[in-house]
């Protein structure tokens, strides 16, 4: 049997067929039809730069599954700039049962599916009870079926962003391996969460793997406990750190702003910056929905220590 050839009777090198097998790259996933949507419950006073934080979180969650509907919530919202988190559970519900009235009156044999009309995923990174009452007594009061998910940690994913936004502030290198020094790089992090002593045992969780990252210890404080982070900030004095930092276990609009300059204050201390709209967060988002409906068989996996 002969071979292509090319100019001058060279061999042409011809494409492979494609193989099934485990290195084959994953068909990527989609919305099934009629899902329910993930309306992202945002803590703190609506402002413009919290709306924009929340819709890069569901514009990320969007990307990594196309056909979302993904929708935002405010637990201190106005229902007109700002809608409220009941507002939007009412609303989204109301969308659904017209959509497939529409469809029966065009002649469609179609069933409002069973099951939760939203998946509600609370912006924390870690648990917090006294907002997550308002989550749950807000989802009660729309009278909606929908499922609410864990806070979005404690998980490698927030290690990562934690380590990037120390990095970006100048207090950790971006990358230990390599073969450079930062000269306000710290020797201990104060890991600064919002929520009681449930949230410190949280972070410290998420602070062991920023610590494996970081190679240097890292402790969990309480902004919201009095005297928490001078406590654990002479403590890491104590056991030698002499350079510290503040890295806040925080999205960012569930406090005030001004409360992570005085905890740095109160620390004697550089801070970093919450964390935002990281990548990251918005995957962890989609993965809570995801999980709620079985419908990802994998968390998100954080980037391998270095």
């Amino acid at each position: 049997m002969s071979s292509p050839t090319g100019p001058a009777g060279l061999p042409v090198r011809m494409p492979r067929p494609r193989q099934p097998g485990r290195h084959r790259r994953p068909e990527p996933l989609a919305a099934p039809e009629g899902a329910p949507a993930l309306v992202l419950a945002v803590p703190g006073t609506p402002s413009a730069a919290t709306r924009s934080l929340a819709e890069e979180v569901v514009s990320i969650a969007r990307s990594e599954l196309p056909g979302l509907d993904a929708r935002i919530g405010y637990l201190d919202g106005d229902d007109a700039e700002f809608p409220t988190l009941q507002s939007v559970l009412t609303h989204t519900a109301q969308e659904r049962t017209a959509r497939y009235e529409q469809a029966r009156a065009a002649g469609v044999d179609v069933k409002e599916p069973e099951g939760p009309v939203a998946v509600v995923v609370p912006l924390l990174a870690g648990p917090d009870s006294a907002l997550l009452r308002v989550i749950r007594q807000a989802v009660m009061d729309s009278r909606v079926a929908a499922d609410l998910t864990d806070v979005l940690g404690p998980h490698p994913l927030l290690a990562e962003a934690l380590h990037v936004r120390l990095s970006e502030a100048g207090l950790a290198r971006a990358d230990r391996a390599r073969l450079f020094t930062v000269a306000t790089a710290a020797d201990g992090i104060v890991l600064a969460s919002v929520g009681g002593e449930e949230a410190v045992q949280a972070a410290g969780i998420t602070g062991m793997l920023l610590a494996a990252r970081l190679a240097v210890p890292v402790m969990a404080a309480a902004l919201d406990q009095e005297g928490s982070i001078a406590s654990v900030a002479d403590q890491l004095r104590g056991s030698g750190s002499q350079n510290l930092a503040l890295a806040p276990y925080l999205i960012g609009p569930e406090i005030d702003p001004g409360l992570i300059e005085e905890a740095a204050k109160e620390a004697g201390c550089a801070a970093a910056e919450a964390l935002g709209p990281y990548p990251a967060i918005g995957k962890l988002a989609l993965a809570k929905y995801t999980t709620a409906l079985g419908i990802a068989p994998q968390q998100p996996q954080g980037a391998p220590t270095r």
